[in-house]
């Protein structure tokens, strides 16, 4: 009993240390937002959910005070912020896509300690990450519909990233948040989310090398493995990695029954036997197509994201313009302005061959 009494008092010591803790991150709020609930942690930083604070009569505008209700701070202390301050970096040089998650500006906190914590402020993504979404359907995989839709978001947030000269560097399901549209009214329709790509901490610039691949192991491509080479045919490979976990509800080592992921030998040697990736039997026709265009061990073989959105898997069907003559199956010409005056236009008779003859009137 004495012992079973001990135990219980140092659960509850440990629990009280915890929500200490909590407590204490709780107090670094900003200067114009209050620090909420931890949402997710990371190997570099922990982000918390946080509200704007009301303004108050006479206060001074600023850059901070133009945010909105509900956001997320990233935050790591200052010895430890280096990925989320270069991520800052490259939010700012690649704003104004509605396909990049926005960033709202920075700020430095200061814990009761005096020690310094470096604060990112972004965009809330209410409806979680894309892996969130994958997990959910339970190994079934997700609605092509819906794959479509999510795949072109992440290619239209690509090629602007890619426009920019930046290499994401670590494509993911987890990196990839599903944020409200503002547009829709409806919370539970999967439209009313638009795929936003996220964290940005390791991305770098096309011309840049740092002599080792940067990000997650399972959706590096080869020629980061294998030579150290990230560039944007990487990000499009780890498309098509991201892709394929949407179609199947499962991961890519779940898919391939004879390797092991985490051993950098045994990927490679699986490459030299295949020229992609091994696709289930089950995805057929233009997703497969899709696949194969990402998905390519060679990366000048792989299509570039403004190219696959011209693909058949995610182009938006474009809607058909009636002709304005359209008597008959007359395609559309000339004739077919709008200062087309029809009884002004005289058409000649073709004379029919010889020993032909037309009924009149005809």
């Amino acid at each position: 009993m004495l012992r079973s009494f001990e135990q219980r008092r140092m659960t509850k010591r440990k629990a009280e240390d915890e929500l200490q803790g909590e407590s204490m991150w709780d107090q670094h709020h900003g200067m114009h937002w209050l620090r909420g609930e931890l949402i997710g942690e990371g190997r570099c930083a922990s982000v918390f959910l946080a509200t704007r604070k009301k303004k108050t009569r006479g206060q001074r505008s600023s850059m901070l005070t133009n945010l909105p209700a509900v956001m997320a701070v990233k935050s790591a202390e200052m010895s430890d912020s280096a990925f989320i301050e270069h991520e800052a970096e490259v939010l700012s040089e690649i704003k104004g896509c509605p396909f990049v998650v926005d960033c709202f500006g920075e700020e430095t906190t200061s814990t009761d300690e005096g020690d310094e914590v470096y604060n990112l402020l972004l965009e809330y993504a209410s409806g979680g990450t894309l892996d969130d979404l994958i997990e959910q359907s339970n190994g079934r995989g997700l609605p092509k519909s819906q794959v479509r839709r999510y795949t072109r978001c992440i290619l239209e947030g690509l090629k602007h990233i890619h426009k920019c000269d930046y290499v994401h560097c670590n494509l993911k399901p987890e990196n990839i948040l599903l944020v409200r549209n503002r547009a829709s009214t409806s919370s539970g329709n999967p439209t009313s989310f638009v795929a936003k790509i996220a964290d940005f901490g390791f991305a770098k610039k096309s011309k840049d090398n740092y002599g080792e691949w940067r990000g997650t192991r399972l959706y590096q491509s080869p020629e980061a493995l294998e030579d150290n080479k990230q560039d944007k045919p990487s990000d499009i490979w780890s498309l098509g990695c991201i892709v394929l976990e949407m179609l199947t509800g499962k991961s890519l080592s779940d898919l391939d029954s004879g390797c092991d992921y985490s051993d950098f030998d045994d990927r490679m040697t699986w490459f030299d036997h295949v020229s992609t990736p091994k696709i289930p039997a089950e995805i057929t026709g233009t997703a497969r197509d899709f696949l194969k265009s990402c998905l390519a061990v060679r990366p000048s073989r792989r299509l570039t994201a403004e190219e696959l959105l011209f693909h058949s898997f995610v182009a938006q069907p474009q809607p058909s313009k009636p002709a304005r003559c359209t008597k008959g199956k007359m395609a559309r010409s000339s004739l077919c302005h709008a200062g087309y005056n029809k009884s002004s236009v005289v058409v000649p008779r073709i004379p029919p061959p010889p020993g032909f003859e037309t009924a009149a009137g005809s």
